[in-house]
């Protein structure tokens, strides 16, 4: 797997997104897919993963109707390979693409996407406003609170789920954890 460094993902995220609600999701995906490949055993391969989380939406602030319909062209005038682009169009499966995710990190990518943004709105609604004192049960009550944090789609998440082979409660535990490890600084 060819990948990009670190800088030159985050010139080309930033050329196109300003928003710091979209760079700080883009920053939280690129450290959970990080954790993950660690995690996975997939340590040599961590940079890539992280590229990719990176720039999974480097789209979605200017053409939020094309996501992951526009990245190829943004990316490839970025000089992105053709290994990374596809992995970042495959989050979108389904949705805007039929890019199917095949590797265990596009399929990480897949359901963590979405998690990343429930578990941030549910850690916001705590007094600590903090990922290190949430609990699964928590997160699991929020993801069946269907008008709480409505833009994150609970169908992706459990695709991802069905995709990875693991149980929600795995995913959203592992997920929580990889969210704390970033909030420590690990």
């Amino acid at each position: 797997m060819e990948t990009i460094s670190r800088d030159r993902a985050w010139e080309i995220l930033t050329k196109y997104n300003k928003e710091q609600f979209h760079l700080q999701h883009a920053e939280t995906v690129e450290g959970v897919m990080k954790w993950f490949a660690d995690d996975l055993g997939h340590s040599s391969d961590r940079d890539y993963w992280g590229v990719v989380g990176l720039l999974h939406d480097v789209d979605f602030e200017l053409y939020p109707d094309q996501h992951c319909l526009k990245a190829p062209e943004l990316l490839r005038e970025g000089g992105v390979g053709e290994d990374v682009i596809r992995s970042v169009v495959s989050h979108g499966y389904g949705l805007t693409v039929d890019v199917k995710p095949e590797h265990l990190m596009e399929k990480v990518l897949y359901a963590v996407d979405e998690l990343t943004g429930l578990i941030w709105a549910s850690a916001l609604m705590r007094p600590s406003r903090s990922v290190m004192d949430l609990e699964l049960k928590s997160v699991k009550k929020k993801f069946k609170t269907l008008n709480f944090a409505a833009g994150c789609s609970r169908d992706v998440i459990r695709r991802g789920c069905e995709m990875l082979g693991w149980e929600l409660d795995h995913l959203i535990s592992k997920t929580i954890e990889a969210m704390r490890s970033m909030e420590k600084g690990d």
